[in-house]
């Protein structure tokens, strides 16, 4: 084979693998989102975000139902965050749900919120 026809086909195939590795990365990471709020969130505020999860029964005040849209479009990205990051009684919310700082890092978090507003359609 021509070395141009050959340096473009390999310029092609980097381009391609490239393409695929940043959809599964991209695939990867919303898989990551899910797998966090189903190991950390769910428990508490329910697979589906209704907070009723199987440790909210227990909880007083209820953990939130991010289901509720009205409600949620009153809070701000960066209070659910702050939340997230160090705990409800970080926003005046109730001291049982703890915060995350040791856990996840600050994009991590900040996909836990974005995360959390898709229950809300």
């Amino acid at each position: 084979m021509h070395m141009k026809a050959t340096r473009r086909l390999s310029l092609w195939a980097l381009a391609t693998a490239l393409v695929l590795i940043g959809t599964r990365a991209l695939a990867a990471d919303a898989n990551s989102v899910k797998l966090d709020y189903m190991n950390f969130c769910a428990r508490c505020h329910g697979p589906s975000g209704r907070g009723d999860g199987p440790s909210a029964a227990a909880l007083n005040p209820r953990p939130r139902n991010f289901t509720d849209c009205a409600t949620m479009k009153q809070i701000p990205d960066d209070r659910l965050f702050k939340a997230i990051k160090f705990g409800g009684a970080s926003v005046g919310l109730s001291g049982s749900m703890p915060g995350w700082a040791t856990a996840f890092d600050d994009n991590e978090i900040k996909e836990l919120v974005a995360f959390i507003r898709g229950f809300c359609k």
